[in-house]
């Protein structure tokens, strides 16, 4: 079967971007590759705090949609599905990079999460992937990609990553489970797991600078990854050329995954 692709490869597509705190977000990466493969982005930020550091980013990416969004307040998750179906009408791409837990249940390790912890990392982390993937599997209406962020502490214990870890093994196990229930309508669903970058989200883990230097050392291609190695991966596995992969934990780390 001859399939038609257009020059760019994302030409006219749609795409929200969740999780676009700076200019070092995994997220802005994301958004800067659709952009350059000519996509049109939505984007989403926090607070009001935030706002001041990702409206520029938004503009440098000519958004035309750009929203408050956190996932833990009622409504504001519907909010930004309302206004794509208003302007859009429909959705083509989906990348959920948020993750969050309480910092004393972050750096407490695994045996002194509290239960309530716990519950909020997997409800900001995991569920609202899930709540969002609802959200926007209607709007897919010719097929789509959604992205969620992972990190090989989900599959291998990362020193230091604590509750983070069984939170993000959920989050790629639901990628497998969505990608299922998903692929009927031709909406493909993929785990990311990039190498550790210099982010505010991994700000938060003890002693991660170590696990920074650790990773460019043992990564075969002797360095580590940026924001962009990470938004060209999945702006490549939202094109035609990646019409038959779904449901995959993609690592985008040098290598560093399959060392000993």
């Amino acid at each position: 079967m001859t399939v038609e692709i257009p020059r760019p490869p994302l030409k006219g597509k749609k795409a929200l971007v969740v999780g676009i705190a700076n200019e070092n977000s995994i997220a802005y990466g994301c958004a800067k590759a659709f952009r350059e493969l000519e996509a049109d982005v939505a984007i989403t930020y926090l607070n009001e705090k935030s706002k001041q550091y990702v409206e520029p980013l938004a503009k440098a990416l000519d958004a035309p949609i750009i929203m408050p969004l956190n996932v833990s307040k009622p409504g504001e998750l519907e909010a930004v599905f309302d206004a794509i179906t208003k302007q859009w009408g429909k959705l083509d791409i989906l990348v959920h990079s948020i993750a969050f837990a309480p910092m004393q249940d972050l750096q407490g390790g695994l045996l002194n999460c509290s239960a309530e912890g716990f519950a909020q990392a997997m409800d900001i982390s995991c569920h609202s992937f899930i709540r969002m993937a609802k959200l926007a599997a209607p709007l897919m209406t010719e097929g789509g990609s959604m992205f969620a962020m992972s990190y090989h502490g989900a599959t291998e214990v990362a020193p230091n990553y604590n509750v983070m870890g069984p939170v993000k093994a959920a989050l790629e196990s639901a990628c497998r489970y969505l990608a299922y229930e998903l692929g009927p309508q031709g909406v493909r669903v993929h785990a990311i797991s990039p190498g550790p970058l210099k982010t505010r989200a991994a700000s938060g883990l003890k002693d991660f600078d170590l696990l920074l230097n650790e990773a460019a050392q043992r990564a075969p291609l002797g360095e580590l990854v940026d924001i962009m190695d990470i938004g060209f991966t999945c702006a490549f596995l939202a094109t035609p050329y990646a019409r038959r992969l779904t449901g995959n934990t993609v690592y985008v780390d040098g290598g560093v995954n399959i060392m000993a």
